[in-house]
């Protein structure tokens, strides 16, 4: 966990200072190019939650009750008293 709170920070950093240092673009950039920017970025998104799917399921999916196994109940015998007379 704390390696994936370094990376995030990391790249946050990142961004961040490319956002900072951003100079003034004088060229044409087509109006599609956004979009495409946003299409890549929600395939990548896909992509990992296909490839990442059972760890998403786990996190949001219940655990199934433990089911009891019934315990066998040990007939007992019971035992017949002597009814003889002893003479």
């Amino acid at each position: 966990m704390k390696r994936l709170i370094s990376i995030s920070l990391s790249v946050f950093t990142c961004l961040s200072l490319l956002l900072a240092t951003e100079r003034r673009a004088l060229a044409y950039i087509n109006p599609g190019d956004g979009l495409l920017a946003i299409q890549s970025a929600g395939a990548v998104l896909a992509t990992a939650g296909y490839y990442m799917r059972r760890r998403i399921l786990s996190l949001f999916g219940r655990k199934k009750p433990v089911q009891s196994v019934p315990v066998p109940v040990p007939v007992q015998t019971v035992q017949k008293e002597n009814t003889r007379n002893a003479a």
